[in-house]
Formats: C-alpha cells, structure tokens, sequence
C-alpha cells in the first residue's frame, strides 16, 4: 500500500471506527460484500473503484473532493490506467464529485498562513515537482482530517506532522535516515559566495553537515531545517511546529551540540553550524 493509498485509507478507517457503524450495517448501505469491505478497509486486494469509495464517503460524511484527488494519485501510484481511472470516476454517482468544492473557512485561512513555509521545508528534501505535490496533498489529508486537527492540542501540531509524514513519504532514505544532500547545491551558505573554489569548499561542508543531520532526532532535525536552511527565527519555528518556543530553542542546542562533536571544524577556523 503506497503512502497516498494510506493518506485517504486511514481517514476513512478512523471514520468507518468511529461511526457506531457495524461492517453488515456498511455492507447494506454501500452494496458490497463484508468481505470486499474488509479487505477495502485493511488496504488489501484490488484498488477499490472511485464509485465504491465515494458511496462510503457519503456514508461516513467525508468531504469528497480532497478525497477523489488523493484516490486518484493512489490509483496512478497503483499503475492504474487514465482510462481506467476515467472510466471508475464516470458513474452516474461520480460524476458528480469531480469538481473542486471549497474547504471550511478556517481551513483554508490556515492553508493561506501556512503554505509557503510549508513549501520551503518540503523543498529542502523534494525536487520540485514532489514538493508541489507534498503540499497539495498535505493540505488534502488535513481536509480529510480537519475535525481530527481541531480537536486536538494544537492545530500546527497535528498539521506540521501530516505535513513531515507527507515529505518524508517522498524522501529517499539510507539506513532509515533522510538523505537530502541535493539541498548542498542551494543552501543559504551558497548564496553569498561568488567563486568556484568558495563555492566546492561549502558544498564538501554541507554535504558533511546535511549527512550529520540525518542523524538527527525527527523535532532536533526539523528545527535545524527551518532555523539554518530556511532562515526562520526561533519564534516562527516554534510557530509552525507548534511547540513552545523554549521547546524549539532546546531543540536547537542540543542539535547543534551533536552537530559539533561529529563534523571536522573546517581549516578556517569557521564553527561547521
């Protein structure tokens, strides 16, 4: 099951859980077997039909565009053809979900604060092309979820980890680690720097600081991203994770601390973070 399988599975399994709903009452209402329901539910056998899943979205009051965007990635992920994607989301019933509906109010508010920082994390790890689809469906799994984020703790919190999951589904990884060492070639230390010499130098140590980094617990990592390779201060790192700012400036310390013991110092006597 691929991770944008999962991204609309888990919502509507949580929904399906929550509902008072019995697998026989879901059978008679969406017409289909308890044992295809199941295996639908678990992930398992064949990708189920958008006509399928939007009976169920009906019946489990979920908003249906973010996830018919989020089906359809699944099924292209699941080597589906156009036409057979086209030809599942044709149903007299689907037909008339295929066309954008708008988000509540304050999840679109929260989409516009928010989306550009979140465009500049994702795109230390993704190329462009990921980034931009990180985002969209980031912003499509919290639709899904958007009751789950208002009743929990925090709002940033709950979004900041949907959209960490959702980056990091996309990232390569070595040794379960991250691997984002193409960041080297755009970094803020780049930025300044005209000649080649000055330039080879910096990237040998970005490279060295990137693959350090990895190494990193998943807060200690996200905030030395945001602090160092997106320029945010403490405030608004502490803002977009959703955490104390004391959380945020510990977090920072002790990654900087870890930094330092396991990078050579450079020959200029510069500090390596």
């Amino acid at each position: 099951m691929g991770s944008t399988h999962s991204s609309w599975l888990m919502p509507m399994r949580t929904a399906y859980l929550t509902s008072g709903l019995t697998l026989n009452d879901l059978s008679v209402r969406v017409r289909l077997s308890k044992s295809k329901l199941s295996e639908l539910l678990r992930g398992t056998g064949l990708y189920p039909r958008w006509e399928i899943i939007l009976s169920l979205a009906v019946t489990l009051h979920l908003p249906q565009w973010p996830l018919y965007r989020l089906w359809r990635q699944a099924a292209t992920e699941a080597s589906k053809s156009r036409e057979w994607i086209e030809r599942s989301s044709q149903g007299a019933a689907g037909a008339l979900t295929t066309s954008p509906t708008a988000p509540p109010l304050e999840h679109r508010a929260f989409r516009e604060t928010n989306e550009s920082d979140y465009t500049l994390y994702a795109q230390v790890f993704l190329t462009d092309e990921q980034r931009d689809s990180a985002i969209s469906d980031t912003f499509d799994i919290l639709w899904l979820r958007w009751n789950d984020a208002l009743a929990s703790p925090d709002v940033r919190a709950f979004a900041w980890q949907v959209l960490r999951a959702t980056v990091m589904s996309r990232t390569p990884h070595f040794d379960g680690r991250p691997e984002f060492t193409a960041a080297a070639f755009d970094s803020i230390a780049l930025q300044n720097l005209t000649s080649t010499g000055e330039r080879m130098n910096q990237i040998a140590e970005s490279l060295e600081l990137f693959t350090a980094m990895s190494r990193l617990p998943d807060r200690q990592l996200d905030v030395m991203v945001l602090r160092r390779l997106c320029g945010f201060t403490p405030h608004a790192v502490s803002a977009l994770l959703g955490v104390p700012l004391a959380t945020a400036r510990s977090d920072e310390r002790h990654a900087v601390h870890f930094l330092e013991s396991v990078i050579t110092p450079p020959h200029t006597g510069r500090n390596a973070v």
